[in-house]
């Protein structure tokens, strides 16, 4: 099952409750950037280009507490930067869960097989590998021999230790459908991970090598010839249908900037993860005073090779919930690994 039914449960009721409050607009999942700094320089990154003033910036525990309280999202990703880094990454998940909320610790996995003694097993919690391919093509997208390898091994020693553990990858134009079917499948039949996510790589300005990213007619169709292989139905996505559905091309979608909204030791991010007009010092500052209607596919020229699951998951996530054959498509798509059309 790629969302656990205890989390499935929670945020189900939470989505009805702001449908019953007609609120037009509500945050799902809250991106927590901690700390900008990483341990790795990889290409396509426009998170890590920051001066070294702003990369020695962290948020304490007692910030991003408050941020998750003032947000209110039922999920938290914790991401970065690399979180393992923070020195007081533990006391920011423990007192998240403490509150309830299902943690999505986001990492790399360099630091990872040693972190682990830090941290408990909960239902609350998931350790989030990133992971862009097997061996060869993983380790060329993040710059650095070794780093699939420990990946592996810390995800195989959290397995053992009790912890949920899903992965999270990056499609780039040097990720042929292949490559992906192959790396899936190795973390479906052999590491036996918890859920998967994917995603087309968002092409920041400030990335050091532009020549990674795909556009939009290449992204749906590295998506059409990925999701037919026959093995798809084995995979594990923590994705509803619909989102499976629209990186295909067969459905049209407008992003929900507002689902994912972002904190950082900047502030809260302006319009999204991916982008930024500036910060705000209150969520509902975020809320209520960004012209949200300015941004998105059609409307704002950075939106228009964005396919990427922290904007438009949440607009799958609504219709789902709002369409008694979409509910039930997903409920059975999770049974069967994934489902989609």
């Amino acid at each position: 099952m790629g969302i656990p039914l205890r989390q499935a449960v929670v945020v189900s009721a939470y989505l009805m409750k702001q449908q019953i409050k007609r609120n037009k607009r509500y945050p799902l999942v809250l991106m927590l950037e901690p700390l900008y700094r990483c341990n790795l320089a990889c290409g396509g990154c426009g998170k890590i280009q920051h001066p070294e003033e702003i990369l020695g910036q962290y948020l304490s525990a007692e910030e991003c507490w408050a941020a998750a309280e003032e947000c209110g999202a039922p999920v938290v990703s914790i991401a970065g930067g690399e979180p393992l880094v923070h020195p007081h990454i533990d006391r920011i998940v423990e007192g998240l869960i403490e509150r309830k909320k299902f943690v999505y610790l986001c990492t790399n996995a360099i630091l990872l097989e040693k972190a682990l003694s830090k941290f408990k097993p909960s239902v609350y919690l998931t350790i989030s590998v990133h992971m862009d391919g097997l061996r060869e093509l993983h380790d060329a997208m993040v710059d650095r021999e070794g780093v699939f390898d420990k990946a592996v091994a810390a995800i195989r020693e959290a397995k053992r230790r009790g912890f949920r553990v899903t992965t999270n990858t990056t499609v780039f134009a040097d990720s042929s459908p292949s490559q992906i079917r192959d790396l899936f499948n190795f973390l479906t039949n052999e590491l036996k991970i918890d859920g998967m996510m994917v995603s087309p790589g968002y092409d920041y300005p400030k990335a050091p090598n532009q020549s990674v990213f795909l556009r939009r007619p290449q992204m749906i169709e590295t998506f059409r010839k990925l999701l037919a292989f026959p093995e798809r139905r084995g995979w594990r996505f923590s994705h509803t249908p619909l989102f499976l559905d629209f990186l295909q091309g067969k459905e049209a979608m407008q992003c929900t900037a507002w689902g994912n909204p972002t904190r950082s030791v900047l502030g809260w991010q302006r319009p999204c993860y991916l982008m930024n007009e500036g910060y705000v010092t209150t969520f509902r500052e975020l809320i209520e005073e960004t012209e949200w209607d300015r941004y998105g596919y059609g409307r704002d020229a950075r939106c228009t090779n964005c396919m990427a699951h922290c904007g438009y998951e949440a607009t799958a996530t609504k219709a789902t919930m709002a369409s008694p054959l979409e509910g039930l498509r997903a409920g059975i798509g999770t049974m069967l690994g994934g489902g989609g059309r």
